[in-house]
């Protein structure tokens, strides 16, 4: 089973960048599609990119464009690079394995890991 754990995260201006890693333990992480995740004060967790083990990738239409998953494969790691924050961006992001292809529920997301806070300042 793949666990994740992130981390990247902290105190950034508007129109700066950050990239997050999300290093996962488990001998099947190269076969699973992985996931990012953000939840703001207050709102409900929402989708923001996820990746096949071949590399495909889809995003939020709120993060396209300015945000790009990768994967490395041999370190076991997801990353998260994050362009052009704007306060909109602030929230916890959460790295996550996907039961599936394609979707963006977080109820179709398990091995969640602990979080890492990103906050932009306008």
């Amino acid at each position: 089973q793949v666990q994740p754990v992130e981390s990247g995260g902290g105190l950034v201006q508007a129109g700066d960048s950050l990239r997050l890693s999300c290093a996962a333990s488990g001998r099947t992480f190269s076969r699973s599609n992985m996931g990012w995740f953000r939840q703001a004060a207050g709102k409900e967790r929402e989708f923001v990119a996820a990746i096949s083990g071949t590399g495909g990738t889809y995003y939020a239409d709120s993060v396209k464009g300015r945000f790009t998953i990768s994967r490395d494969n041999v370190k076991n790691t997801v990353y998260l690079q994050m362009n052009s924050l704007n306060a909109e961006d602030t929230a916890v992001y959460y790295c996550a394995t996907a039961r599936g292809w394609g979707t963006r529920r977080a109820a179709d997301f398990g091995s969640w890991g602990q979080g890492t806070q990103v906050t932009v300042s306008s």
